[in-house]
C-alpha cells in the first residue's frame, strides 16, 4: 500500500531503533525513509535485502518488503530478487563487514551492472561481533583484533565498484543533511548504484580511536578518498537488458531436448505425491524423469525433486514426483500418496517417515527389507523373480503401479522410456518386468 497518512514507510510500532546511542545506523535509515517518501512509491514495489551486522536489525522498522540472509550474502540475495522481477525497487543494506565479506558478489553486481542500490553502513569496523577491524579500517586503527594498529590497507569501495561497472558511486557520511536526496538519486537510477557511508560506531571504535564526526571526515581527507557524487554513467542494466535480450524465449519451454506433445489421456482427478527411495547408482533418479515424462505425455503436470549425497554412487538415491491435472509447482511432498523403497539405503533415509504416514499411502517394498510400523498399506514385491539388474528395479514398480492402478496408459510409460534411443530396450524390458511381480 501507498504510505500511511502520516507519509512514512517506518513502522511505528516497532521504533524505535535498537542501536547504540551516537550510531549512525538510525539517521541513514531516517534519510532512507525521507527518500521512500520523495519518491512516493507503493511499499510493495520496493525491497530491503540485509545481512548479519547492526545494519542487518534494519529491514525490520521498514513496512516494505524484506529479506534478511547470511553474512556477505545479501547482494546476492538481491541479484536474485531483482532478476525474477525487475519493476521492483531493490536496496541493499550492508556493512563494512559484508563487503569484505561479500568482496566477490560486491563486485560481479557493480560488473554486471544489476539494478541494485546499496547503501554501505561504512563504521570502520565489525560493531556487532566485538569491533574487530573489517575491510575498511583505516591504517594505523585500534580495534579489539589490531590492538597496536591495524597494518593494512583500507578498501576503496568506490573506487571498487565504479572501475568495474558501477552507473552512480557516491561517498558522503550520515551527518550529511542532503543524504535523503542522495539515496533517491541512487534509487532512481536504472543500473548498479551504491553510496558508501561513512559513520561512527560509538561502541567501539570511537573509543578505542579517541574519533569524532570532525575525525571522521579528516581521515576521509587524508585518505584522499573524494565525497560526493563520483561516479555517474548510464550503462545497460542487467535484469532488463536480459530480458531483452530473450524476448523471443519467453513464455517458452527453456529445455526443449525432448519435446512432449500430450499422446494419451489420464484418470487423475486430483494431485497425487511419490516418493521413490533406493541406492545411489541405481537409476532412481532416471526411473522417475521417465514416469514425469509419461505423465505430460497423458496431459499431466508433472515435477521431480532428486536428493542423494555429493558422493552420487554410494549411500542412498530418493526421488519425489508430483503429478496433477491442473498447474501446479508442488516439488516434495513429506505424507506421499505413494512410496517405494527398493534397497537399504533408501529404508534407512525414509524410515523417520513410516510411522507418521496414514492409510491414504500405500509403500511397496522389496520383500527383503525389515518389517515397518506404519499405518500405510504395505505391498511386498520380489523384484529377484523379475530377472532384472536392481538399475531396472524403480521403473519396474512404476510400471506395476501403473498396471494396477490406471493412473495413465503403460504405453505412456513405454513411449517416455523410448525417448532415449541408446537405452531405450532395457528400458522397456525393465517396463515389462511387471508381468513377473
Amino acid at each position: 500500500m501507498i504510505p500511511s497518512s502520516e507519509n512514512t514507510f517506518l513502522n511505528k510500532e516497532k521504533l524505535p531503533f535498537p542501536f547504540c546511542p551516537g550510531c549512525g545506523h538510525g539517521s541513514i535509515l531516517d534519510q532512507l525513509n525521507s527518500a521512500l517518501i520523495k519518491l512516493n512509491f507503493d511499499s510493495s514495489e520496493v525491497v530491503l535485502v540485509t545481512d548479519i551486522g547492526c545494519q542487518g536489525l534494519s529491514d525490520q522498522f521498514f513496512t516494505t518488503n524484506s529479506f534478511h540472509g547470511l553474512h556477505g550474502r545479501s547482494i546476492t540475495y538481491a541479484t536474485g530478487i531483482k532478476l525474477i522481477n525487475p519493476k521492483l525497487k531493490v536496496i541493499v543494506l550492508i556493512g563494512d563487514g559484508g563487503c569484505g565479506i561479500g568482496g566477490h558478489h560486491l563486485i560481479n553486481a557493480a560488473r554486471r551492472n544489476i539494478g541494485l542500490t546499496v547503501l554501505v553502513f561504512n563504521n570502520l569496523n565489525y560493531g556487532m561481533t566485538g569491533g574487530e577491524h573489517s575491510a575498511t579500517t583505516p591504517t594505523g586503527s585500534f580495534t579489539s583484533s589490531t590492538l597496536k594498529g591495524n597494518l593494512e590497507r583500507p578498501m576503496n569501495i568506490c573506487s571498487t565498484v565504479s572501475v568495474n561497472g558501477a552507473s552512480f558511486v557516491a561517498r558522503t557520511t550520515s551527518f550529511d543533511d542532503n543524504l535523503s536526496d542522495l539515496i533517491a538519486q541512487a534509487i532512481q537510477t536504472e543500473g548498479f548504484s551504491l553510496i558508501d557511508i561513512w559513520e561512527l560506531c560509538t561502541a567501539y571504535y570511537v573509543p578505542r580511536n579517541k574519533f569524532s564526526r570532525k575525525a571522521l571526515e579528516n581521515t576521509i581527507v587524508s585518505l584522499k578518498f573524494e565525497t560526493g557524487i563520483l561516479h555517474n554513467e548510464i550503462y545497460p542494466e542487467y535484469s532488463t537488458a536480459y530480458r531483452d535480450n530473450t524476448l523471443d524465449l519467453q513464455n517458452k519451454p527453456t529445455f526443449t531436448r525432448f519435446p512432449l506433445e500430450q499422446k494419451y489421456s489420464h484418470q487423475l482427478k486430483t494431485l497425487k505425491t511419490f516418493i521413490i527411495s533406493g541406492t545411489a547408482g541405481k537409476r532412481i533418479g532416471t526411473a522417475a524423469t521417465i514416469f514425469c515424462r509419461a505423465a505430460v505425455l497423458s496431459g499431466l503436470f508433472a515435477t521431480q525433486r532428486d536428493d542423494y549425497p555429493v558422493t552420487v554412487k554410494t549411500g542412498f538415491s530418493l526421488a519425489e514426483i508430483s503429478l496433477s491435472p491442473d498447474e501446479s509447482k508442488l516439488v516434495g511432498n513429506s505424507h506421499p500418496d505413494v512410496m517405494i523403497v527398493l534397497s537399504p539405503e533408501g529404508f534407512k533415509k525414509v524410515q523417520s517417515k513410516f510411522e507418521s504416514l496414514t492409510e491414504n499411502t500405500i509403500i511397496y517394498l522389496d520383500k527383503n527389507l525389515p518389517i515397518i510400523k506404519s499405518k500405510a498399506k504395505e505391498i511386498r514385491l520380489d523384484f529377484n523373480k523379475t530377472g532384472l539388474k536392481k538399475e531396472y528395479w524403480a521403473l519396474t514398480c512404476l510400471a506395476y503401479i501403473l498396471y494396477n492402478k490406471g493412473i495413465f496408459p503403460l504405453d505412456a510409460l513405454s513411449d517416455a522410456a523410448s525417448i532415449r534411443k541408446d537405452f531405450a530396450n532395457d528400458y522397456i524390458n525393465a517396463i515389462n518386468g511387471f508381468k513377473n511381480l
